[in-house]
């Protein structure tokens, strides 16, 4: 009499349930929890900021900006309206951090230049103003000091009269003055006629009070302005004029 095989059948069966349950749990480990499987969208990579240049100071050409030092904190930028204008705006412009670049402070504020306009020339009794970007070192004037962070020199030489182009009074225009280091002696009295390029080139060019009218070759400003000029250019900053008509300045 054959013998009953059902134990056979079942221990074989048990067998199989017990590979297929292992051979599942091995599949499954193959593939980390949170994985992206095949066809899964890639992970977006994290925005980038663009890298936002220093700020440059408006309405300059690349040779300007090119001879201001780049010790140079400050900046008073004297724009003419046109080449044989004497009318111009003034601005001041600050460089704190050099990462952000130029800021603007005050202004802009109306002045006068040279009769005649500007020259990339100057020469002695042309009665143009002087293009280019001169340093800012000294002051001085008739008054006393109203709180200058320059070097101040008051003096009773800076004193003068007589009537200007369109016959306005000249009396106070050197109440207060800062010397523009243009053929001059940096670190010296506005008032020293030190000419390092020679007599003919001309110099005493200042920034000074304005009287109402255009100037041998200096730039005039408001005596309010005069003040608050001096009380803000700071010799730790380095400060410098930038100073031309707006077509020269834009080289």
């Amino acid at each position: 009499m054959t013998a009953p095989r059902r134990p056979y059948v079942m221990l074989v069966t048990l067998f199989l349930l017990v590979i297929g349950c292992s051979a599942g749990a091995v599949q499954t480990a193959s593939t980390p929890r949170g994985a992206a499987g095949p066809g899964s969208p890639a992970a977006s990579p994290l925005p980038v900021e663009p890298a936002v240049p220093p700020a440059e100071i408006p309405g300059l050409g690349p040779e300007t900006r090119g001879q201001i030092p780049a010790s140079a904190r400050q900046a008073v930028v004297v724009t003419g309206q046109g080449r044989d204008s004497n009318r111009s705006t003034v601005v001041i412009y600050s460089r704190e951090d050099p990462a952000r670049g130029w800021r603007p402070g005050a202004g802009p504020w109306p002045a006068h230049n040279g009769m005649e306009g500007w020259t990339d020339h100057h020469l002695a009794n042309d009665l143009r103003s002087p293009v280019g970007v001169f340093g800012l070192t000294d002051a001085g004037g008739l008054l006393p000091d109203p709180g200058s962070l320059l070097p101040y020199d008051q003096e009773s030489r800076f004193a003068v009269s007589g009537e200007g182009f369109l016959g306005e009074p000249l009396e106070g225009s050197f109440d207060h003055v800062i010397a523009i280091n243009y053929n001059r002696t940096p670190g010296t009295s506005p008032l020293d006629r030190t000419r390092p390029l020679g007599e003919e080139r001309g110099g005493g060019i200042w920034i000074h009070v304005d009287h109402d009218g255009p100037t041998q070759a200096c730039v005039s400003v408001t005596e309010d302005r005069m003040r608050e000029l001096l009380r803000t250019l700071d010799p730790a900053k380095y400060p410098v004029i930038v100073m031309g008509a707006a077509a020269s300045l834009a080289r």
